[in-house]
Parts: structure tokens; C-alpha cells; sequence
């Protein structure tokens, strides 16, 4: 491989993903969000300026802890009305060719059996261009919307997608031969039925017998994707991933981060450079940087704090309902006399003089943590190529701020540039997403990952005891 960074442009099927307040730019698309052409046209600019893939976000949840409720996320487009990730692939797919499309599902609420095929469905649409960003879900309002009280513990809800995997790999990789479909017309038989198995699982949480149902796909097992900051989403990580998004407070936190990842993929038996490392990157660009802090500054001014309050759950204190002259640390005063649990949570954010306003102010920066730039071409491919060779990360998701034009600015003025270096493909090659990542003939999963044990029916018996 050479040293070509890899950009995501990172999406949601909705109208607000993370730059809240930003759907009522004029120039914005994001209300266009239902309408089948919205998908087609990013997919074609995407694969004109010769993106890996596009990111899609998902929940399956309302944020309701701010205020108590989901109506703040319902006003300001908090990530609702959103709609299924899945369902738009195709319609993208069909109007590339290399374009690659990877989507959240969330293994803690739905069986794996019916996830199995809709992932190969998908896998054989795109032709192989199809990816799985791993989630186990976090919100409360999730959990009641799939008839539970509350959400699973953290752990727990780990350990749950560890079976759930081993599943899907033993369907994926374990139920099928690559030549059991011989499509023989003269002796009438499409499939062979002895190259096709059950699986038989017997677990903790499921119980699946099999076959797949879909015949194998042009990767079997989709590019596993996975965030994870914990110690057991680390482990998750560096077990099952392909790609991990990897979090930190600083260029040097990103760096160990990056180097646990591989040291931990390494301790599972496999090779460190089989996981590709990735973080969320803003940036802003223009013809020169006066352009692009004028752009900057319209969005800072179209942000909105208690859209950002919503996203972030409620914590603490509700900034919204003081006076933006107000003293923060007169307001925890107030609210520890008063007995409220939330003044401790507040005490640790401010300062003594923080007023209400600059709290707010703050929520909505956009211009924090070390992957933020706005400048010139030359300005944004100077501080990219730092962050790389700074961290170690192959790749950035590319937030957006206005649909389509993000994309737009970021092709017309940084891939020229980032090409101009060597640091940016100037042609896509045929290729599934797998050897998009790791060279042409990697279709398929490395031998040393753990889903490769339940090729050809081998270790189908394995499993978490019954209990």
C-alpha cells in the first residue's frame, strides 16, 4: 500500500447528525434527506472526488435526558426524524462503482439470523463494497422502544456482541462452501446440498440453527468496523475490527491509542497492520483562509447550544434555563443548597467566573481537540499530513457542516493538493472494500482473524455455554 490517507465523508440518515443547528443554512440539503436522489447525488460526488467510502451513522433511539424529555432533540433535528442506514446503500451503489458504504447496526436488540442476510443482500449488491460499523447501543430510550426497562450494563452488552459475532461468522464464513451454488441445468441442481451446512448454535443469548440463507457474498464477512474507548470496547476492537475509530484528548493520547489498538490486536494473534486506525477530522476550507474563517464564523453563528445539550444527554446543569449573565458558580451554590445531585457534575466543568454564556459558547465549539483546521489548501494539507505523521492514523471521517458543499470544498480545493503530495489517489483501482483497505486479492478475511476459524464448517461447535 502506499502512504494515501483514507477519508470517509461521514453521514446520517437524517436531517441533524453532529453539526447541530447547521440544517438552517440556506445552502444546506439536509431536509432533502428523504428523498431518494439526495443519496444519489452524494454518492456521485463522492465517488468523483474519489473517497473510500461514505460513513453511516445510525440510533435507534431518542435523546430525551436533556429537560426530561425528547422534545428539545424533536425542535432542533437532534438526530430525528432519522431513518434506516441501510435501506439507501443500494440506491448509492447503483449509480458507482467504487464507491464503498459502511453503516451502523447495533447488535444488542435485534436476533443476528436476520442481520446475517440482510448484511450479505447488501454485500452482493454493492459487490463487495459493503462495511459494518459494530455498535451496542447506549441510549435509554433505545432499550424501551425494544421492550426493556432500562439499557444493558456496558459489559454485558459486550459480551453479548461477542456471541452475536461468532454467529454471524459461523453463518457468514462457516455455512456455505465457495462452490456449493454449481447452477448445473442438465442435472437440475442450482445448489449442491452437500456444501451447505447448519450451524447449530447453542449459546448464552442465541440460539440459531441455520443455513445462511444467502449464498456466499463477495467479501463473506463485510470490512468490520468498531469505536470503542473503554478497556472492553478496546479489546472488542482489537478482536474483531478491520477499522477502529480511535478517541483522544491530544495528538500524543491519539498516538498511544493507535499503538494500543495494534499492540492488543497483536496479543489476539493477529497483524497489527490488518486494523486501519481513523478519527473524526473538521475541516474547513476556502479559496485562502480568510475564506475559510468567514465560512467558520457563519457556522459558529448557526450553532445551536441546546441542540448540542440535547445530544450530550442533559448532564448537569440545564445552562439553557439561566441568564447567559449568570454566574455558574452562583448557580451550583443555589443548586447544592437546594439538595440537587447535579451541582457536583456542574462544580468540576467551570471556573469560578464562567458565566452562563461562555458555558454555552463553549458547548458549541467545533474548533476543539487536535483534527479541527480552517484555511487555505495549502494550510489544511499541511496540518493533515502533520496529524498523520504525528499519530499513526490511516484515515479521518470528514464531518459536514453544510450537504453538499463539505464535500464539494473539501474535492475542489484539499484532494488536489493532498494528490499534488502523494498523500491522495488520483485513480480508484476495481476493488472490493476489504482490498480497498488492506491491496488487490484481500477480499476476504485475513486467516488470522478470528471469523477465518469457521471456514469451511470448522469450529461450528464452538459457542458460550448454555446458561
Amino acid at each position: 500500500m502506499s502512504n494515501e490517507i483514507s477519508f470517509n465523508l461521514f453521514e446520517m440518515n437524517t436531517v441533524g447528525h453532529i453539526s447541530h443547528g447547521l440544517w438552517v443554512h440556506p445552502a444546506n440539503n439536509r431536509h432533502r434527506f428523504n428523498d431518494l436522489d439526495f443519496w444519489i447525488e452524494q454518492a456521485k460526488l463522492l465517488e468523483a472526488g474519489l473517497f473510500d467510502s461514505v460513513f453511516l451513522a445510525d440510533v435507534i433511539g431518542a435523546y430525551d435526558g436533556y429537560r426530561d424529555g425528547p422534545e428539545t432533540a424533536l425542535r432542533e433535528a437532534v438526530q430525528i426524524p432519522s431513518n434506516d442506514p441501510l435501506l439507501v446503500i443500494p440506491a448509492m451503489a447503483a449509480v458507482t462503482k467504487h464507491l464503498a458504504f459502511a453503516a451502523t447496526f447495533s447488535t444488542t436488540y435485534e436476533p443476528p439470523f436476520a442481520f446475517a442476510r440482510r448484511s450479505s443482500t447488501l454485500d452482493h449488491l454493492t459487490k463487495g463494497r459493503f462495511g459494518w460499523n459494530v455498535v451496542t447501543s447506549y441510549l435509554p430510550n433505545a432499550a424501551r422502544n425494544f421492550g426493556l426497562a432500562d439499557e444493558v450494563g456496558h459489559d454485558d452488552r459486550y459480551e453479548l456482541a461477542d456471541e452475536y459475532l461468532d454467529v454471524l461468522y459461523k453463518l457468514w464464513e462457516g455455512s456455505w462452501d465457495d462452490d456449493a451454488v454449481v447452477i448445473d441445468r442438465e442435472r437440475r441442481v442450482y445448489t449442491d446440498p452437500a456444501k451447505v451446512r447448519a450451524i447449530d448454535h447453542v449459546g448464552r443469548h442465541f440460539s440459531v440453527a441455520g443455513p445462511h440463507l444467502s449464498q456466499p457474498s463477495p467479501q463473506r464477512t463485510p470490512v468490520i468496523f468498531q469505536a470503542g474507548s473503554s478497556d472492553r470496547g478496546r479489546a472488542f476492537a482489537a478482536k474483531h475490527a478491520e477499522g477502529v475509530f480511535v478517541g483522544g484528548r491530544d495528538l500524543g493520547i491519539y498516538r498511544e491509542n493507535v499503538a494500543d489498538i495494534r499492540r492488543l490486536a497483536q496479543l489476539h494473534g493477529r497483524d497489527p497492520s490488518h486494523i486501519k486506525t481513523y478519527a473524526s477530522a473538521v475541516i474547513i476550507v476556502g479559496r485562502d483562509s480568510d475564506d475559510a474563517e468567514r465560512k467558520a464564523e457563519n457556522f459558529r453563528e448557526l450553532s445551536s447550544a441546546e441542540g448540542y445539550l440535547a445530544h450530550a444527554g442533559g448532564a448537569g446543569i440545564d445552562l439553557a434555563a439561566y441568564p447567559k449573565n449568570a454566574v455558574i458558580a452562583e448557580i451550583l451554590r443555589a443548586e447544592a443548597k437546594a439538595g440537587r445531585d447535579n451541582a457536583q457534575s456542574g462544580r468540576r466543568q467551570y471556573t469560578d467566573t464562567t458565566t452562563v454564556g461562555q458555558a454555552l459558547e463553549e458547548v458549541t465549539r467545533f474548533d476543539r481537540g487536535p483534527f479541527y483546521v480552517a484555511g487555505s489548501p495549502v494550510q489544511v494539507a499541511d496540518a493533515i499530513e502533520g496529524w498523520v505523521r504525528d499519530t499513526g492514523l490511516d484515515g479521518f471521517n470528514l464531518r459536514q457542516f453544510l450537504t453538499p458543499g463539505t464535500a464539494e470544498d473539501f474535492i475542489e480545493y484539499v484532494v488536489p493538493e493532498l494528490q499534488r503530495r502523494g498523500l491522495y489517489r488520483t485513480a480508484y483501482e476495481e476493488s472490493t472494500f476489504r482490498e480497498r483497505l488492506f491491496g488487490a486479492g484481500h477480499t476476504r478475511l485475513f486467516d488470522e482473524h478470528h471469523g477465518a476459524r469457521y471456514r469451511g464448517g470448522r469450529n461450528l461447535s464452538e459457542g458460550a455455554p448454555v446458561g
